[in-house]
């Protein structure tokens, strides 16, 4: 009952702090985050609902940040599981602390004293990932859970994953069920490499997050790079534009154009020419055949020139 009236009290105060769209998109806003009505609304169903949320998008568009910023927005923590070809549920949920064990049965034969196998299996043991972190969180809000890239991860822990999420609870063996006393806010990324099942998708809302127009870009960049000038920040991010025109095969997103504005000022050059090209190209893109692609454009058209 009182881990009920827990959850309540969580979320009267969740509502109370965002009680409209409007409300989320301006703590974005306050954490340098700068979210389109049509993502705000996304984020806003997934914490009031709750309901999972999976976006999609090219590479660099904000997807991991997104998930940051909305845990800052709530403050609260966030966990996040980097998802990968081969991932289990040992790294996921939680493993044991073999060293730590061993360590322990060392200790008690040195000193002599019994050890019994529950003793080495309790929580002061246990290796807690990301998934088992957000279950135990206490609150006073929901954690945000982060599954970043879910895609590279194969479709058997995509099931895993989402039996754990849906009952919010998580059972050890060793130590019985843990249950979250505040279910967290799910957060799924996802850049496409292959489609998700079907049980995933119909499970969460789905937004998918679009390339943002140079002049956002350039706004998101001047509140990244302190002192950067607008005419800069709107150059590099049409210059970044132009890029996608061509066939990399690393297309540069918003990170990149905050790093090349910020890499500019380190050099000095404050306008984006032919020669800033020329001495900045390792800023912006990070592969060798994309650089050599572009090169056969030259600097001059990147500039705009």
């Amino acid at each position: 009952m009182a881990m009920s009236a827990a959850r309540a009290g969580a979320e009267a105060e969740v509502r109370t702090r965002l009680p409209d769209v409007a409300a989320l998109a301006a703590a974005l806003d306050g954490v340098d985050y700068l979210a389109d009505p049509g993502l705000a609304t996304a984020m806003f169903l997934a914490v009031r609902l709750p309901q999972p949320l999976l976006l999609e998008g090219e590479p660099g568009v904000g997807k991991t940040e997104a998930a940051k910023a909305l845990a800052r927005a709530l403050d609260t923590p966030l966990f996040r599981l980097q998802c990968f070809e081969g991932i289990d549920a040992a790294e996921a949920l939680y493993e044991w602390n073999h060293p730590r064990q061993l360590l322990g049965i060392r200790l008690a034969e040195a000193r002599g004293a019994a050890l019994d196998e529950d003793d080495l299996f309790g929580p002061d043991y246990l290796l807690r990932r990301p998934l088992l972190q957000a279950i135990e969180h206490a609150g006073p809000r929901p954690a945000v859970l982060l599954l970043d890239e879910i895609d590279r991860a194969d479709a058997e822990f995509e099931a895993f994953t989402f039996e754990v999420l849906a009952e919010a609870a998580v059972t050890v063996p060793e130590l019985g069920t843990i249950r979250a006393a505040h279910p967290p806010i799910v957060v799924l990324t996802s850049n496409r490499t292959r489609d998700l099942h079907d049980a995933l998708t119909r499970r969460c809302l789905y937004h998918w997050i679009d390339y943002p127009t140079p002049e956002r870009v350039a706004e998101i960049v001047r509140r990244r790079v302190p002192g950067s000038e607008e005419p800069l920040a709107v150059a590099a991010a049409t210059a970044v534009t132009r890029l996608r025109s061509l066939d990399l095969v690393k297309p540069p997103g918003i990170a990149e154009v905050i790093d090349w504005v910020a890499a500019l000022g380190v050099l000095g050059l404050f306008e984006l020419d032919a020669a800033a090209v020329e001495a900045s190209w390792g800023s912006v893109l990070k592969n060798r055949d994309d650089h050599e692609l572009a090169r056969t454009r030259g600097a001059a058209w990147l500039a705009g020139a």
